[in-house]
């Protein structure tokens, strides 16, 4: 009985089964995967099963960028395996911690190879190195795989180029997953290497590589085709000894639960925000005037997964933090790209970042959060951006633009040099609408011209300078869009907060009563009591510190929450609002 070393390296696949966007069913040890190669190359090697019913992703759609399972639609994003979309939730940003389980993978001979538990690494030939190799096509064999590696070594065939049948094979050498044979005639000599992935304990694939391939074309279709007949009868003679004794026991796959929590959790910070993955600055450039563009690539690892319409924060080499926009679209996850605009009243923030950091340095960042999710279920999507307010905008823009949904994207600036990322907008075609130059009250007009033609099932997403959202906001409303249809997002809350006010909280969940003083704010007292809230932005913008209201009426004076949900008072968010009454009960 074959031995179950999970942390070996394997080929699982050919290279050449992984064209782009389609999905290949692998097996290793009775482990199901599905393999899949994403438009930049990257190699997936994923638990075959969708984490919402167990569907075998290996039959799902491969866009590119993610991968769909085809039962009820669930997306996952490229190299994290992190859902990214639930179609039965639109309106929601999947959780973090709905993640498949992925496994390492090395592309190597033409061949594909992973581990359950690599221990070390893929099997070194350096004569496999050199160009000109010939992968040979796989040949599954119904027999165990130690029978298979025995009978391997018997492999007779004459090295490329040989003239005559006057050869020998010998056997170079072998261990429990691969043998080597070595095929001489007078003037010729090739090295094969058979490399033999266990499927099952009575399955198993051969995969075999020549060390060159002859020339010209038809000479290497003569060789391919001569391996693949000796190959073929050496199958059926195994097969036929092998169905002549008991079958042997199935290997047993050892399927884990997904866990429900992150594994780790950085610490909290003192300003209470966490900050739980070091990036490189991997390139720093001039995205337009008075805008600067960052590559951010992480030091070790896999970046999270992210969903359109995403931020992080920055936590800047002066001990400021600050929230930008991913501008990746979804699934595009070997980097991180974000836009900062030089404000002139900078605290900070952008000038640090224009100024101080550099191509090389090391930053903290947060996780991404979404507090302004894309809905793809939209008869049609409307993209309306203002200045620096292209970043999550744009993001949205490519994830559509690649599934092929019905949009447009109206890009208001002052003039055409303050126009940011030309190179991805120009990807998107005619879908961008430039509007430059426009005054504030011709863009009013053209905004208002843009929401006219409201039907049901159209979404319409904001973002740019808080003048130009209030406006689109109410025109929108006057223009007939339901709240629900209207989402938003400010960068900064530029309303006077008022904090003169002191009043009673009661935490739910913790049973804990506490006072807020004029000057402090409910997440700090919260905090200050031992309960862990998220927080981004810190001024109202965000939603990261949003809470459910059980009882009271709060004061609202955040520009996250749409005036229908100001008006039911169930929600507010604790780092400016303070409650009308003298006393809320919060879902803490």
């Amino acid at each position: 009985m074959l031995q179950v070393d999970r942390t070996r390296w394997h080929p699982i696949a050919s290279s050449d089964d992984l064209p782009f966007r389609h999905v290949f069913q692998a097996q290793l040890f009775g482990r199901e995967f599905a393999v899949w190669r994403a438009d930049d190359g990257y190699v997936n090697v994923w638990e075959n099963r969708c984490l919402h019913r167990g569907v075998r992703l290996s039959i799902g759609i491969n866009d590119g960028r993610e991968l769909k399972c085809q039962y009820h639609g669930w997306r996952y994003a490229n190299r994290t395996a992190g859902c990214t979309y639930i179609p039965a939730h639109p309106a929601d940003a999947p959780a973090r911690t709905i993640t498949n389980r992925t496994f390492p993978v090395v592309e190597r001979y033409g061949l594909v190879w992973t581990a359950e538990e690599p221990g070390g690494d893929v099997a070194s030939f350096d004569w496999l190195e050199r160009p000109g190799r010939l992968a040979l096509r796989p040949i599954p064999v119904n027999a165990s795989p130690q029978r298979v590696l025995a009978s391997l070594r018997d492999l007779a065939f004459p090295p490329c180029g040989a003239d005559g049948e006057s050869f020998e094979t010998a056997v170079e050498s072998a261990d429990d997953s691969v043998v080597v044979l070595c095929a001489r005639a007078a003037g010729a000599e090739t090295l094969a290497a058979f490399f033999v992935q266990p499927v099952d304990a009575h399955r198993c694939v051969v995969r075999g590589v020549l060390d060159r391939a002859p020339e010209p074309a038809p000479a290497r279709l003569s060789v391919l085709r001569d391996l693949n007949q000796r190959l073929t009868e050496l199958r059926a003679e195994i097969e036929r000894v092998a169905a002549q004794e008991p079958a042997p026991a199935a290997f047993e796959p050892a399927i884990e639960p997904l866990p429900t929590e992150l594994a780790e959790m950085p610490a909290i910070s003192n300003h209470g925000r966490r900050a739980g993955f070091r990036v490189s600055v991997e390139r720093k450039w001039e995205a337009a005037r008075s805008i600067a563009g960052f590559e951010l690539r992480p030091l070790e690892g896999l970046l999270p997964t992210f969903q359109p319409g995403a931020h992080i924060d920055i936590h800047l080499p002066n001990g400021a933090v600050r929230q930008y926009s991913v501008v990746n679209g979804s699934g595009e996850g070997a980097t991180l790209t974000i836009g900062v605009k030089r404000e002139p009243d900078s605290q900070g923030g952008s000038s640090c970042l224009h100024d101080t950091v550099r191509t090389g340095d090391v930053l903290a960042i947060s996780e991404p959060r979404n507090n302004f999710p894309l809905r793809r279920d939209a008869t049609k999507t409307l993209l309306i951006a203002g200045g620096i307010g292209i970043t999550p905008l744009l993001s949205m823009a490519q994830t559509l633009q690649n599934q092929g949904l019905d949009y447009e994207l109206h890009y208001f600036v002052r003039d055409e040099s303050e126009m940011a990322f030309r190179d991805r907008l120009g990807e998107l075609g005619s879908a961008v609408r430039p509007h430059i130059g426009l005054s504030a009250e011709a863009t009013a007009r053209q905004i208002e011209t843009l929401c006219g033609g409201y039907a049901s099932g159209m979404h319409l997403y904001l973002c740019g300078p808080g003048p130009m959202l209030q406006a689109a906001r109410s025109i929108a409303a006057e223009s007939g869009w339901p709240d629900e249809a209207v989402h938003f997002e400010y960068f900064k809350n530029t309303k006077e907060i008022d904090d003169s006010s002191s009043f009673e909280i009661a935490l739910a969940r913790s049973a804990l009563t506490l006072q807020v003083p004029a000057g402090r704010s409910i997440l700090e007292v919260v905090r200050e009591h031992g309960i862990d809230m998220p927080s981004s932005c810190e001024q109202g913008a965000c939603g990261t510190c949003m809470v459910t209201v059980i009882e009271g009426e709060p004061d609202h004076q955040d520009v996250y929450l749409n005036d229908s949900e100001k008006r039911s008072g169930s929600r507010m968010m604790t780092c400016v609002s303070r409650a009308r009454s003298p006393r809320l009960v919060l879902d803490l």
